[in-house]
């Protein structure tokens, strides 16, 4: 698979190709666009537990799975796991091209932890308070929970609780990689894999600053981050940002560098498109921010995300 890498001549992207990287809002082809490359890396996977982990992941955002309430988070959405989702399985290929070869249960741990990273946002038909924004802080804790206490219904081995809490924790900003007690080197990679892709995979999505009007919204009904309003978050993401690419450069080791080698592989091209995109909704936000604060509103036009917005701040005051 190496040399597959290495003898795609580069070749010209077009921009709707770029675009269709991050159109991750139909689960189904999300589903088929990740099987198709797990397949490719090993053709004979088994991937009926992971597949159930999806659907029921699905069913926790749509409303559908016994016992909860349907997630409705305004950042930490059904789109929002779809990114980090293919973000890993695209991060993972890289890795794996690059000659750290991932088997079959460690491709499994990833994905699953990926599906399951932001799942403690979910509330029990009991927990009727808030958008489940509130558990903002402990969200991570209570998706490990969940993941222990239905491991067997996707039929995963007890085996994986451990590894799966650990990866999982890669995802909590507020923890240090040094604090947590690594079973061994390889599932220290792992969780660094999708800690990358939930950073990445946020932020590179074409919506991202729309979206941090939800999120500012959340960080609201959770009491958390003192920011005084709307304009004080989007000021103070250039800030985020360079904390995010000191994080993924030390703590997560620039294993997101692997991108490049799934694009090169896939498309054929030596580049990394996450990390473009990044770049340009940065880049975009700075323009934002140096004009004055009255006009900010409408230079974010992406899917109507600011009429949303404006909706939920009216209707739910906090």
């Amino acid at each position: 698979m190496q040399n597959a890498v290495m003898n795609v001549p580069e070749r010209e992207i077009h921009p709707a190709e770029i675009r269709a990287l991050f159109a991750n809002n139909d689960p189904i082809e999300v589903w088929s666009k990740a099987s198709e490359i797990v397949h490719g890396i090993s053709p004979g996977i088994d991937v009926t537990r992971l597949r159930s982990v999806f659907d029921d992941v699905m069913c926790l955002f749509n409303g559908c799975y016994p016992g909860y309430s349907r997630i409705q988070t305004p950042y930490h959405d059904l789109r929002h796991t779809l990114d980090v989702f293919m973000c890993a399985v695209r991060l993972l290929h890289g890795v794996h091209l690059s000659g750290t070869q991932l088997n079959d249960e460690e491709i499994t741990l990833i994905l699953v932890a990926a599906l399951l990273h932001d799942i403690g946002y979910a509330q029990k038909e009991t927990e009727v308070a808030g958008s489940g924004a509130q558990y903002t802080q402990t969200h991570v804790s209570r998706g490990i929970e969940f993941m222990a206490q239905h491991l067997h219904n996707w039929h995963l081995p007890t085996d994986f609780t451990a590894p799966l809490s650990m990866i999982i924790s890669c995802t909590d900003m507020r923890h240090d990689l040094s604090k947590i007690d690594f079973s061994t080197p390889r599932i220290r990679l792992l969780g660094q894999i999708v800690g990358t892709a939930d950073l990445v995979g946020q932020m590179a999505d074409r919506c991202y600053l729309e979206k941090l009007l939800f999120l500012y919204l959340e960080f609201k009904e959770a009491d958390l981050g003192n920011y005084q309003n709307m304009q004080d978050l989007l000021k103070k993401t250039r800030s985020f940002y360079e904390l995010i690419r000191k994080i993924l450069d030390t703590e997560f080791e620039a294993v997101y560098q692997y991108l490049s080698n799934h694009f090169k592989s896939t498309l054929g091209a030596d580049r990394n498109f996450y990390l473009e995109s990044i770049e340009r909704n940065i880049s975009y936000l700075d323009s934002v921010i140096s004009r004055n604060e009255t006009e900010w509103l409408s230079m974010l036009k992406r899917h109507g995300i600011v009429q949303a917005f404006q909706k939920i701040s009216n209707d739910n005051p906090f």
